[in-house]
């Protein structure tokens, strides 16, 4: 929902604004502008309900006088932004398998990282579908040989990567994006929620990551996703990240950013991919990154 479609109950204060603002900046590097400030009422109010508070005012008071040591996290996993679902922008994922295809075609073993992966629906639409490849080949008696690639998938939130660790998901989250076959395979009804199977989520790797504070997951990737997340960071965020993103990419490996994102006068360690239109490739040596990427 659009902030002009988004009903305000009431006025976000400029001391709320400043104060949530500053903590989730200060945590995360994410932005909040003034024209987003009804995210702030809308995302708070579950978190005032939880501690029997009334206003935003006096959640600042709880947060201030530090007797609660877990409030700060829990306002800026309430405050970042979890929208995602199973296989959105499909046509995106094609051209991941196809950057994946390329990278296997060297002899080794691909590895991924899906960087603010939420609640873990874009790993786990990429688990799916290399799973699916395997047993494809083992079907037609065609089986490739390649191993699973490595998919490694991080977030800042604690509560998302819990979630994203369990694969636990609404009838609502599990229809969005998720054909009827792929949920029978790979899912388990448990009450009301569906439950992705062992086999699943155990080819993917969840932790907490911070992009701007913490050192990326070890080792070279071949292909980086981080969609929508760079569109929050100042300008000068955005040019740390993209210079930590060249420092874990193979050369000529892969970056997926969102839609609204671009490499395009932010960074020099990348440039748009010509085989795979909309994505981007890592271009120079890898001690150079840094340098690239001022």
């Amino acid at each position: 929902m659009s902030a002009a479609q988004q009903p305000l109950s009431a006025p976000v204060s400029q001391v709320a604004l400043s104060v949530f603002s500053a903590l989730l900046e200060a945590r995360t590097g994410q932005q909040i502008t003034s024209y987003r400030s009804w995210r702030i009422d809308t995302a708070l109010k579950p978190l005032l309900r939880d501690h029997n508070l009334q206003t935003l005012d006096q959640l600042i008071t709880m947060l201030l006088d530090g007797q609660d040591q877990k409030i700060g996290d829990q306002i800026v996993d309430a405050l970042v932004n979890q929208e995602t679902s199973f296989f959105r922008d499909a046509p995106i994922f094609d051209m991941v398998v196809e950057a994946v295809a390329a990278a296997e075609a060297d002899g080794r073993r691909a590895r991924i990282w899906c960087a603010g992966c939420s609640t873990g629906q874009e790993p786990l639409s990429l688990a799916m579908l290399f799973a699916e490849r395997e047993d494809a080949g083992q079907n037609t008696g065609q089986t490739t040989g390649r191993p699973m690639p490595e998919i490694v998938a991080t977030d800042v939130s604690d509560a998302a990567v819990a979630r994203a660790k369990a694969g636990r998901y609404t009838q609502f989250e599990i229809q969005r994006g998720l054909p009827i076959r792929r949920m029978m395979r790979w899912f388990e009804a448990d009450g009301s929620d569906w439950v992705a199977r062992p086999d699943l989520t155990r080819l993917v790797t969840v932790r907490r990551n911070n992009l701007v504070a913490d050192r990326p997951p070890s080792g070279k990737f071949d292909v980086v996703l981080c969609r929508n997340v760079l569109l929050y960071l100042s300008t000068a965020t955005k040019a740390d990240v993209f210079a930590r993103f060249a420092d874990v990419i193979r050369p000529g490996g892969t970056l997926v950013l969102g839609a609204g994102e671009t490499v395009i006068g932010q960074t020099r360690a990348f440039e748009p991919s010509r085989r795979l239109r909309g994505l981007y490739e890592r271009v120079g040596p890898t001690g150079s990154a840094r340098r690239a990427a001022a």
